[in-house]
């Protein structure tokens, strides 16, 4: 039975759809109700997959604030470098009394865990964590022994998980610079994971930020760049979303394409979330179709069909009678698309519409 679930452990940094079996056999070997490997740092909220009968409580931690206040790490690494521990043999009952992280497991029922803490490069931790209800009392101390019998095949199935992950984020971006695309992937938080070389040639399309993050140089761009980022932070599918930016004395008219990457269980490791792909632009001749518009920039059909319009050439009264709508509803319409396109004037919008054709491979002269 130990040899199979090793072997599962393995497995799971392969095809990381099996992790929260591995955990649920791991719960069960240490008499928990559930298990989780998360990849904590300083600088953005933990990756996690966890066993069902905890998950709430992990989604708890990391969508809030908790994480930020939880040194339970830093004191488990330096308690037991090298070992899984019991929080009860090192943590002091004043300290569990006001331990954040304490009373975000107790607030979900539980209240007990044992865990280890490996670190990765940089200030990243791969950690692994088993938790019992506070009605069960803690782990029994032989469970510690059971679990630092497989602690080293732990630690190099989350190392191999996490430079797999990178690797394959790299790759993807690799691909779109051979079609001729920069491209960057990005965590939910708009921290840079991988990014290719033409990517890396347009410095002054973004400004630099701290933490590895990604800054749109111009404002209206950037907004609705972090209203995407704002989406994922918040746990829910962000949408496929081009966002123009405007030509400047230093930059051609450009189109940022994101695009969501799966959130399954292989992205825990590399924190790989979104695909951002940048597409210059040239000034087109042909009028833009109202449904690479609503692709484009996410416009609903009645917003598409007003941009559409005055691409052609039409004015605002013959859009709204052409529709059937009020004058009125065609205006609402028209801000509508100025907040999703950037734009604020109907001359840029127009020029952008025109301009747009979406993520064709940049051609080097």
């Amino acid at each position: 039975m130990a040899d199979n679930l090793i072997d599962q452990v393995y497995e799971a940094a392969f095809v990381p759809e099996r992790w929260a079996g591995v955990l649920d056999r791991l719960s069960i070997l240490s008499e928990s109700v559930g298990g989780v490997v998360l990849v904590a740092s300083d600088r953005f909220p933990p990756r996690w997959s966890a066993s069902q009968a905890i998950g709430g409580a992990l989604q708890a931690f990391s969508s809030g604030g908790a994480w930020r206040e939880n040194d339970r790490p830093s004191r488990f690494l330096k308690a037991g470098p090298g070992s899984f521990l019991r929080d009860v043999d090192f943590l002091s009952e004043a300290y569990m009394a006001v331990d954040p992280m304490r009373k975000e497991l107790v607030d979900h029922g539980l209240g007990w865990q044992t865990g280890t803490v490996i670190p990765m490069h940089g200030d990243e931790m791969v950690i692994y964590s088993f938790e019992r209800r506070l009605d069960q009392g803690p782990h029994h101390p032989q469970v510690v022994g059971t679990l630092n019998a497989l602690r080293p095949h732990l630690a190099r199935a989350g190392l191999i998980a996490l430079r797999l992950g990178l690797e394959q984020a790299q790759n993807t971006v690799s691909v779109l610079a051979a079609l001729g695309l920069p491209a960057v992937v990005l965590s939910k938080t708009g921290r840079v994971i991988a990014g290719n070389t033409l990517f890396e040639e347009l410095s002054t399309l973004f400004l630099p930020s701290a933490f590895g993050g990604l800054v749109i140089a111009e404002p209206a761009a950037n907004k609705l760049f972090r209203e995407v980022l704002d989406i994922a932070c918040a746990d829910r599918e962000p949408l496929v979303r081009s966002i123009p930016v405007k030509p400047s004395e230093r930059t051609a008219l450009a189109v940022i394409h994101i695009v969501p990457l799966r959130r399954a269980a292989h992205d825990i490791f590399s924190g790989a979330d979104l695909l951002v792909v940048i597409n210059e632009v040239g000034p087109g001749h042909a009028l833009p179709a109202a449904a690479l518009l609503s692709a484009l920039f996410d416009l609903t059909p009645s917003e598409a069909r007003v941009a559409s319009g005055l691409a052609a050439g039409k004015s605002l009264k013959l859009i709204a009678s052409q529709m059937g709508v009020s004058f009125g509803s065609v205006r609402t319409y028209l801000a509508r698309v100025f907040a999703k396109t950037g734009a604020s004037q109907q001359s840029q919008l127009v020029a952008l519409l025109k301009s747009v054709q979406p993520m064709l491979p940049q051609v080097k002269s």
